[in-house]
Formats: structure tokens, sequence, C-alpha cells
């Protein structure tokens, strides 16, 4: 069983979901209530800027199905986040190295965010449109069920834009460039940082037992005062 010498407390993996959860979920509701549907700002120069869309999808703005898929993903980030609050409290409890368990509550906590998104924001927010900002539980009620909401997205690197695909490049040639693309949310990058440092780490969080240092075997010599050492 992989463990580490660091004993990771359950206290400190409730700390970071829930100081990456009050984050996420205060940058959303602040873009929620603040922009309108498609409303971007720079943030830093041109290539870090805030670009307010709604997701009914998967992460980074993929989408998955339609209405019905968006029920689906619903529940399938519930059923996750069920098995993930299980996992996590055993994880913990049988001491697993301290990176890995960082990187399952990274995932854990982004999970939950959007779960967050698709089941209640469209019970508290009326609906974004563009030139029209929402409002926090308005009087007419929000725009749809439960289960049906969407995922509050903002966060936009454009670090190369205005470009273009050589014309003698396949399949895009001519074609405009940007890099990067995706508007994503804070529970987005958690989730991705978690997978990515898994990734990277994983032999160091799993080591294999001929891996794992060997305990040295120490002789004991005798020496009196008629044996000599050269």
């Amino acid at each position: 069983m992989p463990q580490n010498s660091i004993n990771v407390k359950g206290r400190q993996v409730a700390f970071l979901i829930i100081a990456i959860l009050l984050a996420d979920q205060a940058l959303k509701v602040y873009i929620k209530t603040n922009y309108y549907l498609g409303e971007e700002h720079n943030v830093i120069g041109d290539w870090f800027r805030l670009h307010f869309v709604e997701n009914e999808g998967m992460a980074w703005g993929w989408k998955f199905g339609g209405d019905f898929g968006n029920i689906i993903l619903t529940l399938f980030r519930l059923v996750a986040v069920i098995f993930g609050t299980f996992y996590l409290r055993s994880i913990v409890q049988k001491k697993y190295h301290k990176g890995f368990i960082i990187c399952a509550a990274l995932i854990y906590a982004g999970a939950l965010g959007n779960l967050i998104d698709s089941m209640f924001y469209g019970l508290i927010f009326n609906n974004s449109e563009p030139f029209l900002v929402a409002q926090l539980l308005p009087d007419t009620g929000g725009y749809t069920s439960f289960l049906h909401g969407k995922v509050v997205d903002m966060l936009y690197f454009p670090i190369i834009h205005d470009a273009k695909f050589p014309a003698w490049f396949p399949v895009w040639g001519g074609e405009d460039f940007e890099f990067f693309r995706p508007v994503f949310n804070l529970a987005d990058a958690s989730i991705s940082t978690g997978v990515i440092a898994l990734l990277i780490w994983q032999k160091r969080f799993f080591p294999k037992k001929d891996d794992e240092p060997k305990p040295s075997t120490e002789t004991e010599a005798v020496v009196n005062d008629s044996t000599q050492v050269l």
C-alpha cells in the first residue's frame, strides 16, 4: 500500500477543497451577475482575458448530446462526486502518498464545482443573453429546471491569435490559427492540474517494490588492542 511519512489529515484536504470551491463559485457568480453573455475584458495584455460563455457540456467547452446529454453529464458528475467523497476519505485514512491525495482532492473539487453549476444555477439565476446581465434569485425564477443548469466559463488565454495556418499546411491551410482557444473556469483548471500532476508523478506516488529503498545490513566487528586496521 503506497504510503508517505507525511500524514495528510482530513482537515487539510477539506480546507483545500473548500478553498477551490469558494474561489471557483465566487468568480462564477461575479461573472454571471456582472457580465452579459459574450462580454470580454482584458486582464493582462491581450493574452489573458475574461470572456463570459456558458457551457452545456463537459470541461473546456466540449458539448455532449444536447439537453439529454447535459442531464447525463450532470448525473455522471453526481455519481463521481459521491464516489470521490468515499474514495478521498479512504486514501486519507490509509495514508497514501501526500501528492496523490492532493491530486485526488484537486480533481474532486473541480468536479464538485461544475456539478454545483449544472444542478443549481438554472434555479437561482435568470438567463444570460448578449447585452443582458443575469440576476441572482430573480423574482421571475430561474432560467431552467434542476439538473439543466449551464456551467459558467470565463478564463481565456489567446496567447497566439490573429494568425493563419500556412497555405501548404494539411487540412487547415489558410485557416485562422489561435492558441489557446478553449474558454474554461477554475474548476476545469483544478481537474486538469490534478490529472496532469498524477500522470507526471505517478511513479513517485506508486513506487514499485524494486524501487523502494532496502534496509542496509550492518555488521559488527570487535576490535581489540591487538587488532589494527590499515
